[in-house]
C-alpha cells in the first residue's frame, strides 16, 4: 500500500525512514521530468510517458523523481542522477530520499543530515533519524526522543516525543506515553495524546482510532466520523477507504457509504481512479465505483502525472489511465 494512505505506528528507524523518505518524493510531484523507474534484468533504468528509455537500466536500485533529482544505489552506496542519467550526487551514503522543500536526508556514517540539489550538507549527519521537511519542518530523533528542526538545522520543537510523523496541513502526529495526539508548527499540541494510533491530516481530516475502531477527526480534534470502522485510508477527492470487516468500500467526510464494502483491499485516490483488489487482482475504479481499469494485475500502485506502475508475473509494467500499456511487464 501507498505509505502516504496508512495510519501512523511504531516501526523500526529504517523501515520508518524508507517510509517517510517515499512519502516526500510522491507526496511533491513525484516523477520529475516525466520518467518513471523500470527494471530490466535487475537492473534500474527510467523510461519517459510515453515509454521510451531514456536513463538506461543501470542501477542496482532506483527510486522516484523528485525537484529533478531520484535516488539511485550502485555499488552498495546511494547518490543521485538527473533527468538525463549523469550522476548529479556521487554515490556515497547509506541510505538516500528523495528531496523535499530543497534538501533530501541522508544517512552517512550511522547518522542522519540532508543535503542540498549539489550534493553539499546543508545540515550534517548527527541525528539517530530524519524525516523529509514538509511545512518547513522535518522530524528527527536524539537520544531516544522525537523532535523537529528547521531548514537551518534549528531544533524548532525540542525532542520530547515517543514518536513524531511528518507535518501535513500545518499539523503532525505526535505519540506520548503510547498516545497519539496532534501538534502545530510551534511545538503546540492541539489535540491532546488520546488515540492508539492516528493517520496525518489530508483534506482537513484525520484518521484516529479508539477502542479498536477507527473514525475521523477535524482540527479542532471533534470526532466529525465516530470510530466505527476496522480500518481507514487518508482521504483524498472527497472520499475515504474504510474496512467494515474483510471488505473495503469509500467514505464520505461525514462517514457515509458511497461505495460499498466490497473490496478486499483499497487504496485512496489519486487522479480521480483508485486501485481496488477482488479475488487476488488489482484494477482501478472510478469516483462512481466503476471500473475503469478492469482488475487483472498482481500488484499495482497509485497513479502519478497519468501513469500507475503494475505488476504481472513479478515483472513490472505502466499503464496509463485507459489500462493501455506504455511500458509492458514483459519487457
Amino acid at each position: 500500500m501507498n505509505p502516504h494512505s496508512k495510519p501512523l505506528m511504531k516501526t523500526n528507524s529504517v523501515a520508518k525512514f524508507l517510509a517517510l523518505l517515499f512519502l516526500a518524493s510522491a507526496a511533491g510531484g513525484a516523477f520529475a521530468a516525466n520518467l518513471y523507474p523500470i527494471v530490466v534484468k535487475d537492473r534500474w533504468g527510467y523510461i519517459d510517458k510515453a515509454g521510451t528509455v531514456v536513463v538506461q537500466p543501470q542501477f542496482d536500485r532506483g527510486d522516484a523523481f523528485a525537484s529533478g533529482l531520484a535516488a539511485v544505489r550502485l555499488g552498495g552506496n546511494w547518490g543521485y542522477v538527473d533527468a538525463t542519467g549523469k550522476l548529479a550526487i556521487n554515490p556515497q551514503f547509506d541510505a538516500a530520499g528523495g528531496f523535499s522543500e530543497g534538501a533530501a536526508a541522508v544517512k552517512f556514517g550511522g547518522r542522519f543530515g540532508y543535503v542540498d540539489a549539489e550534493g553539499r550538507y546543508t545540515i550534517n549527519p548527527q541525528f539517530d533519524f530524519a524525516g523529509p521537511f514538509a511545512n518547513g519542518r522535518a522530524a528527527i530523533k536524539l537520544k531516544g526522543r522525537h523532535g523537529y528542526i528547521d531548514k537551518g538545522g534549528v531544533i524548532t520543537i525540542s525532542p520530547q516525543f515517543d514518536d513524531a510523523a511528518t507535518f501535513a496541513e500545518g499539523l503532525a502526529a505526535v505519540e506520548l506515553g503510547r498516545r497519539w495526539g496532534f501538534i502545530d508548527l510551534s511545538g503546540k499540541i492541539l489535540i491532546n495524546p488520546q488515540f492508539e494510533k492516528v493517520g496525518g491530516f489530508s483534506e482537513g481530516l484525520a484518521a484516529v482510532r479508539l477502542g479498536g475502531r477507527w473514525g475521523f477527526v477535524d482540527k479542532a480534534g471533534k470526532l466529525l466520523v465516530n470510530p466505527q470502522f476496522d480500518d481507514v485510508h487518508d482521504f483524498a477527492k472527497g472520499l475515504a477507504p474504510a474496512r467494515l470487516g474483510k471488505l473495503w468500500g469509500f467514505v464520505d467526510p461525514t462517514g457515509q457509504l458511497i461505495i460499498n464494502p466490497q473490496f478486499s483491499d483499497a487504496d485512496a485516490f489519486t487522479e480521480d481512479l483508485a486501485r481496488v483488489k477482488i479475488a487476488d487482482r488489482w484494477g482501478f475504479i472510478d469516483k462512481s465505483g466503476k471500473y475503469a481499469i478492469n482488475p487483472q494485475f498482481d500488484e499495482a500502485a497509485a497513479f502519478v502525472d497519468g501513469l500507475a506502475r503494475v505488476k504481472l508475473a513479478r515483472r513490472t509494467g505502466y499503464v496509463d489511465l485507459t489500462g493501455k500499456y506504455v511500458w509492458n511487464p514483459a519487457n
